[in-house]
């Protein structure tokens, strides 16, 4: 009896102790969770020219969202984008919805940025809607020149900004996440100096910096790069490899680009002309996160 007893006591004695450890087990993990948390990144790419139906289904074996013009992408004379959200919603793909802004050159000859900047916005919602793209989707405004913006710049970028809230779309700006060297030595940021003077204007932020590092180059393998390693901890999406490289910042970077300078994605080569730009977000479908 006396045994028995004592062998009940023990395994009593056991479960408390388990149940105790188990206890600062669970305390530890909801303590430590959320900073060893790690969000998910995800590929894509942007090209100014559509790439044809015919790569889609390839491409989206590699790629979870694509850019989308909703006007004339920089260089071209057309665009080949309009009308293809359908094709490419079908095959599965997220979007990252971009407007090709103004150029400082354009500004400056405009007495009145800010009202241009606002009929922009209105071209852009009209265009989104025409597209198919639903109250609440992300716009990006495609903002070329990097450093510190100038007055005409931010009066524009601003009113476009504020015409694409108050429209029942979303504002996104694409911009660059690279230092730019000020005379005295002075490093500046676009992503930074847009967000610091945005009067707590809502922004998704859209950064390009192929520099090696941080960029890992051209590639699509290993650990995916997360926007928060761009330089810009804020950016929701990363451009980390661009078509073609800006040799002066990707001298040190290992992968892939072709001898052109370009970065294709398997499996095409240069033969195809599908050369990409290579994004990652921290969502499947950046214009709705």
């Amino acid at each position: 009896m006396r045994r028995s007893f004592l062998l009940v006591l023990g395994a009593i004695s056991f479960a408390l102790s388990l149940a105790s450890l188990s206890a600062r087990i669970l305390e530890s993990a909801q303590a430590t969770g959320p900073a060893r948390a790690i969000s998910r990144s995800y590929l894509g790419f942007d090209r100014n020219k559509y790439p044809g139906d015919a790569a889609l289904g390839a491409l989206r074996k590699t790629f979870s969202f694509c850019g989308y013009w909703l006007n004339m992408p920089p260089g071209e004379t057309s665009n080949t984008w309009q009308g293809k959200r359908d094709a490419l919603r079908l095959r599965g793909f997220g979007f990252l919805v971009l407007f090709n802004g103004r150029l400082y050159s354009e500004l400056k000859s405009f007495s009145n940025p800010m009202r241009l900047g606002t009929n922009d916005a209105a071209i852009a919602v009209e265009a989104a809607r025409t597209e198919g793209f639903p109250a609440g989707t992300i716009i990006f405004l495609d903002q070329e020149e990097g450093g510190r913006m100038l007055t005409e710049q931010r009066a524009y970028v601003y009113a476009w900004i504020d015409g694409v809230n108050s429209s029942g779309y979303r504002s996104g700006v694409y911009c660059s996440g690279i230092p730019a060297r000020e005379i005295g030595g002075v490093t500046v940021i676009t992503a930074n100096d847009l967000r610091e003077n945005a009067g707590g204007r809502k922004i998704v932020f859209f950064v390009y910096n192929d520099s090696c590092p941080p960029s890992p180059g051209c590639t699509v393998s290993g650990n995916l790069p997360s926007p928060q390693h761009s330089g810009v901890p804020f950016a929701s999406i990363w451009q980390f490899a661009q078509s073609p490289r800006r040799r002066e910042g990707t001298a040190s970077c290992q992968s892939n680009y072709d001898a052109d300078g370009n970065c294709y994605a398997l499996p095409f080569q240069r033969a195809t002309g599908i050369d990409i730009d290579i994004d990652s977000a921290t969502s499947p479908d950046p214009s709705s996160d």
